[in-house]
């Protein structure tokens, strides 16, 4: 997997990823905050040899108190050194537990010793630093000494530097283990969105159609009201907010022009795997936008188990398809004509029969698609594949079928059995509709064609301010 991949998977489970990272940050800072103060005081201890006036004994003694020093490091954490510093505190700690409370280090090429106390609060970390580099040189006085009184020690231990009182705690630290928490969170998070997305079966993207052995002949962004309002986007109703649907509609009648150039398909069967997939919606504005164009176009309502087109473009639907198949009525009689649209006619699907597949797979409905092909191109709006046979039945009386899916929210498995459906019959599949798209995903697409479209209208409006100065 590339980087991209990855971008892809967590924009996808952002909401996951994100939750993982704020989680394991607040149990981190949780945690934290439970957590006992501790304070540190550092004290220092120098180790003398009590050599002075002679340059050369200075010297041996330096010599002898640096090789002496490192041995000390291991004398002040022994159990009598621990021993000592309890009687003289107080504590009721055991050595062990008192030793654990130190860190000695001797900085090198010196004869220091600093001695690092820990303790619940900066008085008592104060007392235990300076009392252990005080126990430590009666501990080395006895060792170098063996007995004899300090001011005739070869070797001893001063305190050079007393402990100054801890100001503020060493631990807990609230902020770094809330940072390393949400570092661990985020590859959490990137986990459960790279798992999330093995397990995730909902299409998002052209490259998951492609997988499936078809194409994604255009991808509409996701626009509020298209839904309820077919038709809004292409026929001149749309809103500013609309022009990326209409810009999808578009390209995707473009595209059909160039899937057969011999011979393109005049009857167009416009379905979906499910219902609530924008099946009717595509086939609307489809439509409309090929009658725009200035191409004769018959839009039919060919789901007669649930219609939709006559209602939301706001046309009678008493009468349709059905009164034509069952010849209560003329075709001529059963068309409508758009009202702003003069080349898009309307035939609604009429009165619900009891037999809808039977009647779809009709000669009579066969007679009708070519009687209308012949004059415009006809855009059939079906039922969806799965939960009935109709769309499939229409299909093969048709050029072709565009499939439409709902972008984060069709199942990779649900339009493998539409096409299946399809094939099945010896349905020609034209394409997949990629319906929803996030309008982040068609945002750059959009700019990069308004950048064209407007660069255009500006040279034709210099042009003409042109003339216009010439002329006058």
């Amino acid at each position: 997997m590339e980087f991209k991949d990855y971008w892809r998977i967590l924009r996808n489970h952002w909401l996951g990823a994100l939750c993982c990272v704020i989680a394991t940050a607040l149990l981190a800072l949780s945690w934290s905050l439970a957590q006992p103060k501790v304070y540190a005081a550092v004290s220092t201890g120098f180790v003398t040899t009590g050599t002075v006036g002679d340059a050369g004994l200075e010297s041996l003694g330096d010599s002898l108190a640096k090789s002496r020093v490192k041995s000390y490091v291991v004398l002040a954490t022994d159990r009598t050194t621990s021993q000592m510093v309890a009687s003289r505190l107080g504590l009721t700690d055991s050595p062990s537990q008192l030793a654990g409370r130190i860190d000695i280090e001797q900085p090198p090429d010196t004869v220091n010793l600093q001695i690092t106390a820990t303790g619940p609060t900066p008085q008592e970390a104060q007392a235990l630093a300076d009392t252990w580099v005080q126990a430590l040189a009666d501990r080395v006085h006895q060792v170098e000494n063996r007995g004899g009184s300090k001011q005739e020690s070869t070797i001893s231990i001063e305190p050079s530097a007393s402990a100054e009182l801890p100001t503020a705690p060493i631990s807990p630290q609230p902020l770094r283990n809330a940072l390393i928490g949400a570092l661990l969170g985020a590859i959490l998070g990137t986990a459960y969105a790279t798992g999330r997305n093995q397990l995730d079966r909902r299409i998002r993207s052209s490259e998951q159609i492609t997988r499936l052995g078809t194409s994604t002949v255009a991808s509409i962004p996701e626009i509020a009201g298209v839904g309820r309002n077919l038709g809004i986007v292409a026929t001149g109703r749309a809103q500013e907010k609309s022009t990326q649907a209409a810009e999808g509609f578009r390209k995707l009648r473009t595209n059909i022009s160039y899937l057969d150039v011999d011979n393109p398909p005049r009857i167009i069967v416009v379905t979906s795997p499910s219902q609530g997939d924008g099946k009717s919606s595509v086939a609307a504005n489809l439509s409309a936008v090929i009658a725009v164009s200035g191409q004769p176009v018959t839009l039919i309502d060919g789901d007669l188990r649930r219609p939709r087109v006559a209602k939301a473009l706001d046309l009678p639907g008493e009468v349709g398809l059905t009164d034509v198949l069952a010849a209560r009525v003329s075709l001529d009689d059963a068309l409508q004509q758009h009202p702003t649209l003069t080349t898009l006619r309307v035939l609604p699907a009429g009165n619900r029969p009891p037999n809808p597949s039977e009647l779809l797979g009709s000669k009579a409905m066969r007679k009708l698609l070519r009687a209308l092909s012949r004059t415009s191109m006809v855009i059939v709006d079906a039922p969806p594949l799965l939960p009935v046979t109709d769309a499939a039945v229409l299909t093969r009386a048709s050029d072709g079928a565009l499939v439409v899916v709902s972008a984060g929210r069709t199942l990779d498995t649900h339009l493998e059995a539409a096409l299946d459906n399809l094939t099945n019959v010896q349905g020609r599949v034209l394409g997949v509709v990629l319906n929803r798209v996030t309008r982040r995903r068609t945002t750059s697409d959009y700019y990069k064609q308004q950048y064209y479209y407007r660069y255009d209208e500006d040279r034709s409006r210099s042009r003409g301010r042109r003339a216009r100065t010439e002329a006058g």
